[in-house]
Order: structure tokens, then sequence, then C-alpha cells
């Protein structure tokens, strides 16, 4: 996954042009830097990604729905006690929807490098971030890879195993585990 690239103007400006702008973007923060794009580039990809993954959770969500709609009606005198079965489906639909909410908090609240001015002195962040933003593409793909499997899950009584088969294949995991090595390096260097 290729992120776009722009063009920062004030690089090849002259050294007055340069302090203006500096002044005029906030003491300092220029929006055309090439790290400042990767960090912006990085929230916008893990909201997508967590969007995509809250889709997953309504979608099973909507399973349950109908599953206790279809399988655990309200009790009679003649069935007063539910389905075994359909609770144990009911329950397993439930906990695959907290697990992708679980994933769903990794991802929305995964650290990114801080713009610290002591930091950027001693650390070169541009290639940190460069290294993060492929991790972020992979991330992007492996979700999507599961989110166009989970679209296809329409039997509910199978949907939750399904899916936990898919999530333990897709290595979302270990990207994010990745990505929380790249970021462990900033941190120390």
């Amino acid at each position: 996954m290729e992120l776009k690239t722009t063009e920062n103007p004030i690089e090849t400006a002259d050294p007055a042009t340069q302090v203006l702008s500096n002044l005029f973007y906030g003491w300092g923060y220029n929006f055309y830097r090439k790290e400042n794009q990767l960090r912006a580039d990085d929230l916008l990809i893990r909201a997508k990604v967590s969007e995509m993954l809250g889709q997953m959770r309504a979608h099973l969500a909507g399973l349950e729905r109908d599953w206790r709609r279809e399988h655990l009606p309200a009790p009679t005198r003649e069935h007063p006690f539910p389905d075994a079965a359909a609770i144990a489906t009911a329950q397993a639909l439930q906990r695959a929807q907290q697990g992708l909410e679980s994933l769903e908090t990794k991802v929305r609240t995964a650290p990114v490098p801080e713009m610290d001015r002591v930091t950027q002195r001693h650390v070169n962040e541009r290639d940190a971030l460069e290294r993060l933003a492929a991790v972020d593409g992979d991330l992007v793909m492996a979700v999507k890879s599961v989110f166009d499997a989970a679209a296809g899950l329409l039997d509910p009584a199978t949907a939750a195993s399904a899916l936990s088969a898919i999530l333990a294949h897709s290595g979302i995991d270990a990207l994010l585990a990745r990505r929380a090595e790249v970021l462990s390096v900033v941190a120390v260097t």
C-alpha cells in the first residue's frame, strides 16, 4: 500500500519565507512535513480499520438478534425453559462481538509517536513512521480480508466459530505486535 506524497514548498523557500511560514503554521508546525503527514495518515488508517471492525460487530449483532428472535421465543407453559443449544449459539455470538470490540479498541487506542521537539533532535522519526505506515498498510489488508469473509457469514449457528478461525489466521494480533515493536525502537533510540 502506497501513501500519497505532497511536496513541501517551505523546504525550497528562502530563509525569510521559511521563518514567516513557520510562524504562520504555529511556531514551527508544518503540515507539509513528511513526518506530520505520516502521523496523520496513521490516525486515518486506524480510524478506517476500527470502522470496519465495528461494521463486522454490527453484522454479528444482527445475526444474534435474528437467531434470538427465531430460536429463543418467550417462555410458555409447554416450553418454560429455552433450548440450551440456542442459548449457547447466542452466547457464542455475543463473545465474538466482544472480541471484535476488544480488537477495535486495541486498534483505535494504539499509540503513535508524539511530536516532541527534544525527541526529534535525537531520533530519525521519519524512518520509524514510514515503517509504521507499512505495518498499517498490512493491517488494513488483513482487516479487509476478514471483513470480506465476515460479510459472507450468514448462518448464525456457525458464524462465531468461523469468525474466530478467520481472525486466528488473519495475523492481526501479530501486526499489532509488529506495530508496537516499531514504536519501541523510536522510544529507545
